[in-house]
C-alpha cells in the first residue's frame, strides 16, 4: 500500500515516512519542492539504506495520488493544502496529525480552530475524503530512530469506522505502538489540545514523553 505525506520534508512527516517505509509501506514524501523532497530522501536513505526501495520524494501532487495520504504540514496550512488536492483525495483515507499550538513564553498553549480541531477543519475542506485524526503524540525524533521501538499509544478518531481500521493496521506495524480507537472525529479537539501538555512536560522534565494508557486489557480492537 502506498502512503503519501504532505509536509513530508518536516521533522514529523519525514520521521513517519521513514518509519512506515521500514515496515513495508511504499512512501512518497511530498513537498512543494520536489528537489527538497529528494534531498530529504537521500539523507534518510544514507542513514537507513534498508528503506531505499520503499521511500521516494515528490511534489504534493505525487503524494496526493497515493492510496493513503497523511497531512503533516504546519497546522495552519493543513486544510488549505488538502483542499488544493480535493479531487485526488476524494474517497481516500486521509490522516491528519497536525496540532494547533502556540508557545507563550515558556508555556505551550492549545489553539481551538473555528471547527474545534484541525482534523475537523480538514474534513470540512475535503468533505468527500475519509478523515482520520491520528499520530499527534508520537515524538518525531524517536519516531525517526528506525530499529528502536516506540513505547506509545496512538489515539485514533474518525467518523468512518473502515478508515479507522486502516490506520489501526498501520499503527500495529510500528514496533512498540498500540492503536486505540478513540471514537468519532469530535474527539480530535481534546486529542490535539493534549499535545500542549506533553510538550510542556518535555520542557519541564527535559525529556520526550509519549502517552501510555493503563487499564485496557487484551486486544484494544475488540470493541463492544
Amino acid at each position: 500500500m502506498q502512503v503519501g505525506i504532505f509536509g513530508g520534508t518536516g521533522p514529523a512527516g519525514s520521521a513517519l515516512g521513514a518509519r512506515l517505509a521500514s515496515v513495508g509501506y511504499s512512501v512518497v514524501l511530498g513537498s512543494r519542492s520536489t528537489e527538497r523532497a529528494d534531498e530529504v530522501v537521500r539523507g534518510l536513505v544514507a542513514e537507513y539504506p534498508e528503506i531505499a526501495d520503499h521511500l521516494a520524494g515528490g511534489d504534493n501532487l505525487a503524494a496526493a495520488k497515493c492510496e493513503i495520504v497523511v497531512i503533516a504540514t504546519p497546522w495552519d496550512g493543513a486544510a488549505t493544502t488538502a483542499q488544493e488536492f480535493a479531487k485526488e483525495l476524494d474517497g481516500k483515507v486521509v490522516i491528519s496529525m497536525a496540532n494547533a499550538l502556540v508557545r507563550v513564553g515558556k508555556e505551550f498553549q492549545p489553539l481551538v480552530p473555528p471547527r474545534g480541531s484541525v482534523a475537523a477543519h480538514v474534513q470540512a475542506a475535503v468533505p468527500n475524503c475519509r478523515l482520520v485524526a491520528a499520530f499527534h503524540h508520537l515524538p518525531a525524533k524517536e519516531l525517526g530512530h528506525l530499529g528502536e521501538p516506540i513505547d506509545s499509544d496512538v489515539l485514533i478518531c474518525s467518523d468512518f469506522p473502515s478508515a479507522t481500521e486502516v490506520v489501526i493496521e498501520m499503527v500495529n506495524k510500528i514496533p512498540g505502538c498500540r492503536p486505540l480507537d478513540s471514537g468519532e472525529l469530535s474527539n480530535a479537539t481534546a486529542i490535539e489540545a493534549f499535545t500542549a501538555v506533553l510538550l510542556q512536560l518535555n520542557v519541564r522534565y527535559k525529556t520526550r514523553v509519549a502517552p501510555k494508557l493503563n487499564g485496557i486489557k487484551g486486544d484494544p480492537r475488540e470493541r463492544k
